[in-house]
């Protein structure tokens, strides 16, 4: 199916470039639009996100396929890799040779476009294709300064080499895809010159429904009549559920491993809650050691005859006012018992906290809901086909959630899908402005978020000098000022011009303004932010 995919991609890349082909394609000095026609390039886009580039729109416009981009094309043709492996197992070690990447953060089933230029880098493209143990593999770690230093994150990823072309000049250009999680143990230079490590490879726990798992280990509140009342008790009708048969099952085990200063405390807490379930506001006055008395007598009459009625010196007369209240009390204990339907509240599992805290940690919740605020919020690409797959819309999510790489690397490095998928729904939820990292000055807002790529809002691009960058798109952007004129050629997007764009604040570089090189192509323009140089705090 991805050999299909790709075939029908590189099919209508063909038909764009043809179609280009017959214009004259001019590259113009960026101007400022004017917000109308900004907005209307926006509109156009949205409305058609469905429409092939080579499809006539209106004028004879074209619209820019998202496709095409998740391509890389301007990497050129490249082969597939023979004897890839997909998975190993969780626990695994592995010694991998490494790329330290800066400004990038790799997930697992996210592509990572590489170009390898340095002849030590090119041996270790060249062992990866050759080893044994794990052929065409490679670890990924992130690389950050900290002021004249730079550090390494201690996860990474593994990465399998999935397509590869040598240039005539020796060098690589590589198409690799995340494979699996790893924790680095040890790192050293190979003898030739590349960077090698030991990695373990980490043993991803399976999603599961939380609530139900939490809830069917634990033992429903007792029969209030005791066991003796089974005639009763084989009456109920049988739950469908089978965590509810097997929470019924263990009642009579729970009860039987109780010592009796224990069955007494356990029947006193549920007479005392069925007691105030009973009780009218005159019955408040009764003191708490005579509620504590009719429990002791209620544990009483379990042990001795299971009878549930009253006894009968205590309803006599000339009696003090507290024993009559007591007597009354207990009178309506037993008419409760009586005519009350206690089969709900026999199966009610005895848990800590109430269901809706269950539910914060059960993963297929927390995936729908995630689910929900990206298509809210971003749209594309559409994550119901990986909804029910909370594990795997846990990272593409986080590989393609428009935040910065230091938020990415804490994503990367949460264990367990249901934290994970907590985190993305807090940072989805907050997620508003993009903010220089260095001045903090509000560069975009999440309005003017623009997606041109199927893979996301989000995606790895490598230039021709080998230098990865993570990029996230608007179709509009602030305090931004531009540095040089318009080059066509190694562009990213087939049919647009890149122009540096810096901070006008601290003169950072932010990223790039990229310009339709036909005035037919929709959007006219667009601009790419650099993952690595947006801020923390995005609210």
């Amino acid at each position: 199916m991805d050999d299909d995919r790709i075939l029908e991609r590189e099919r209508l890349q063909i038909e764009l470039i043809r179609e280009l082909d017959f214009e004259e394609l001019q590259v113009e000095e960026v101007e400022e639009d004017s917000p109308d026609s900004d907005e209307d390039d926006l509109a156009a886009f949205r409305v058609t996100s469905d429409t092939r580039l080579s499809d006539n729109l209106g004028a004879d416009e074209l619209i820019f396929n998202p496709d095409v981009a998740s391509l890389h094309t301007y990497l050129g043709e490249v082969e597939d890799t023979p004897n890839r492996i997909a998975f190993v197992d969780g626990g695994t070690v592995l010694k991998l040779p490494l790329f330290y990447l800066e400004g990038v953060v790799l997930f697992p089933e996210s592509t990572l476009p590489l170009r390898i230029i340095q002849s030590s880098f090119l041996a270790a493209v060249e062992r990866a294709l050759n080893q044994t143990n794990a052929p065409c593999t490679i670890g990924v770690i992130r690389v950050y300064r900290e002021g004249h230093q730079f550090k390494y994150a201690t996860v990474g990823t593994t990465a399998e080499i999935r397509q590869y072309r040598r240039l005539s000049d020796g060098s690589f250009n590589v198409i690799t895809r995340g494979q699996q999680r790893f924790r680095l143990k040890r790192r050293w230079t190979d003898v030739e010159g590349f960077p090698c490590g030991e990695v373990h490879i980490v043993d991803e726990d399976v999603p599961l429904r939380t609530p139900r798992d939490a809830f069917g280990k634990l033992v429903p509140v007792s029969n209030l009549r005791g066991r003796c009342d089974s005639s009763k008790m084989s009456t109920f009708t049988p739950h469908r559920d089978t965590d509810e048969q097997s929470v019924a099952n263990s009642e009579e085990s729970f009860e039987g491993s109780l010592t009796l200063s224990e069955k007494r405390l356990h029947y006193s807490a549920v007479d005392s809650l069925m007691d105030g379930w009973t009780s009218s506001d005159d019955d408040q006055v009764v003191s708490t050691s005579n509620i504590q008395s009719s429990a002791a007598h209620s544990y009483s009459s379990r042990s001795i005859g299971c009878s549930g009625q009253d006894d009968k010196n205590e309803s006599g007369n000339g009696k003090s006012p507290v024993s009559q209240g007591k007597g009354q009390k207990h009178y309506r204990l037993t008419s409760f018992r009586e005519k009350t339907d206690l089969n709900r509240f026999r199966m009610a599992p005895r848990a800590f906290w109430p269901h809706w805290v269950y539910r914060m940690y059960d993963s297929y919740h927390l995936a729908q809901r995630a689910a929900d605020l990206w298509k809210q919020i971003v749209g594309v690409p559409n994550m119901e086909a990986v909804v029910n797959k909370p594990d795997i819309l846990s990272f593409f999510i986080a590989s393609k959630i428009p935040v910065s790489e230091s938020i990415r690397q804490e994503l990367l490095e949460i264990d367990g899908v249901s934290y994970r998928l907590q985190r993305e729904i807090e940072l989805l939820e907050s997620f508003d402005l993009v903010r220089c990292k260095h001045c903090q000055t509000v560069i975009a807002r999440r309005s003017d978020m623009l997606v041109m790529s199927s893979d996301g809002p989000l995606g790895a691009y490598v230039n021709p000098h080998g230098y990865v960058h993570e990029i996230m798109t608007f179709y509009k952007a602030n305090d931004i000022a531009l540095r040089g004129r318009p080059v066509l050629k190694d562009s990213w997007f087939p049919g647009y011009a890149w122009t540096i764009a810096n901070c006008a604040t601290c003169e950072t570089q932010l990223g790039w303004l990229f310009t339709a090189a036909n005035k037919k192509l929709k959007p006219s323009s667009f601009w790419a932010v650099r993952s690595s140089q947006v801020a923390d705090d995005m609210r």
